[in-house]
């Protein structure tokens, strides 16, 4: 197994923590999934790395500045850290849709940098977990095998039904790991 094999690409905002159609702007508005902050851990500790890649537009709308977002982000390594994990690297896109950018999903530019400041060769034979398609197009592009989970935008997603051919579907991440955890034991 190669180390990319053993890498886990999270969403942020429907996957860790609960979304909001009107963005997560501040640390109080920021609630984890207590579920999701032990699935990570439980990951950690079983030899798997794990990276976070976002979409934050909210910072080229004006909604959060990038302090606030590191607040989260900080929030968010020190419960993986208290239950016993650790995030590897978190990636994010500060750009709104119409910046003609390379990093926002579905493109793979915050994978390729997931990619490189991991120091791998590739991403093939990762698992991209998302609660949209345009998470998932981004994991596949760069060879990951994509997991939807429902929390989140995931029922939406799901319902539509488009692009899930070769996604695996989970209640959630916790579930995801679940399973992954179990699949690879003897």
């Amino acid at each position: 197994m190669t180390t990319a094999d053993r890498l886990v690409i999270l969403d942020r905002d429907g996957v860790i923590n609960q979304d909001s159609d009107n963005y997560v702007t501040s640390l109080e508005e920021w609630i984890p999934y207590p579920a999701a902050i032990e699935a990570i851990a439980s990951l950690s500790r079983a030899g798997w790395r794990v990276a976070v890649a976002t979409n934050q537009s909210g910072i080229a709308r004006g909604y959060y500045d990038i302090a606030t977002l590191e607040a989260i982000h900080h929030r968010l390594r020190t419960l993986v850290q208290a239950a016993g994990g650790r995030i590897d690297y978190i990636a994010y896109c500060p750009h709104v849709p119409d910046d003609d950018c390379e990093c926002r999903k579905p493109l793979p530019g915050l994978l390729e940098e997931i990619r490189e400041a991991l120091t791998l060769a590739d991403l093939e034979g990762s698992w991209m977990v998302g609660d949209s398609l345009r998470d998932l197009k981004a994991g596949e592009l760069m060879g990951c095998r994509p997991v939807l989970v429902r929390t989140g935008k995931g029922l939406r997603t799901e319902e539509k039904q488009e692009g899930l051919e070769s996604a695996m579907i989970f209640d959630d991440l916790a579930g995801f790991v679940h399973w992954l955890l179990k699949a690879e034991s003897p």
